[in-house]
């Protein structure tokens, strides 16, 4: 649903701070679904696994994405190498995107914006629905596929086991 209908530059969209976060398509800004206290854990949790873990790479939460000229978005973490860190945001692919569903999103949506991020030049998306604790690998040019909860969510080299993201909700 488009928070506004008045069509505003994306330099004026870089330069301000929305709350509640916005998302900027062709000059149309769309709210970012609210998160809940579950979805707030998980992204902690994957961020907190993977800057353990994988110290060539660094995790961050709802760091914006400008992944063409009039299109910026933000996923709920993203995953970059540390030798091509990207401030303020990232304008060229970063390794992994992850999404985490909101109680009032459909999986259908995450998977449309999965689309938008292999465009891009994102191989590997990661879709989490902490309500249900299901979670999905989509990569670029494949479908979805829904990995069990005894398996592990994989991106390259980083490989994180469903079990040990979903622990955090018990």
């Amino acid at each position: 649903m488009a928070e506004s209908t008045q069509l505003i530059s994306v330099t004026d969209y870089l330069a301000t701070n929305y709350k509640p976060s916005c998302e900027y398509v062709d000059g149309v800004l769309y709210a970012k679904p609210l998160g809940t206290r579950k979805n707030g854990i998980i992204q902690a949790r994957i961020a907190a696994l993977i800057n353990a873990t994988f110290k060539e790479y660094e995790a961050g939460s709802e760091i914006s994405i400008q992944i063409s000229p009039t299109k910026v978005l933000i996923p709920d973490v993203i995953v970059q190498d540390r030798k091509n860190l990207q401030d303020p945001y990232s304008t060229q692919p970063v390794h992994l995107c992850i999404k985490i569903l909101s109680p009032t999103e459909r999986v259908s949506e995450a998977f449309a914006k999965a689309e938008a991020y292999h465009a891009w030049g994102v191989q590997t998306v990661w879709i989490l629905d902490p309500e249900a604790r299901r979670s999905w690998e989509y990569c670029a040019g494949q479908r979805p596929v829904e990995v069990p909860a005894d398996k592990s969510l994989t991106a390259g080299e980083i490989s994180i086991s469903c079990k040990d993201i979903f622990a955090a909700l018990d």
